[in-house]
């Protein structure tokens, strides 16, 4: 019964790993070539990451996040009484912005560390 959960990879760390865009596997080498772009396979151990495409789940996972972080400050400012819609549109635009450049490396890590935990792929077995 031991030996069933030999090939099991522990999936909060692996996601912890992407998050920090670092391999799932090891967490020693970067896990992008430049902004976003994914390595092949990990130059320290080895493991191959070219499998795990997140695809379409990235930007729902980042329009997510952003929606509830702007709603947030939108809420914040309404209730300050900073209602003038040129704060907002100060504030808001460039905040949405910069938020989505931001989340993309970690997101996109995180997701990458999912489904290296769960084995998944948006590619079918052929």
């Amino acid at each position: 019964m031991a030996d069933e959960n030999l090939d099991e990879k522990p999936t909060w760390p692996a996601i912890w790993r992407g998050i920090k865009c670092k391999c799932p596997r090891c967490g020693k080498a970067w896990l992008f070539h430049h902004y976003i772009e994914q390595v092949d396979a990990c130059p320290v151990c080895g493991e191959p990451l070219a499998y795990y495409k997140v695809g379409l789940f990235l930007p729902l996972i980042v329009i997510t996040i952003m929606v509830h972080i702007i709603a947030f400050t939108m809420l914040q400012m309404e209730l300050s009484g900073n209602s003038n819609p040129l704060v907002y549109l100060y504030v808001l635009v460039p905040l949405s912005g910069v938020l989505s450049l931001a989340l993309l490396p970690p997101a996109k890590g995180g997701l990458i560390g999912l489904m290296w935990a769960k084995g998944w792929s948006d590619e079918q077995d052929r």
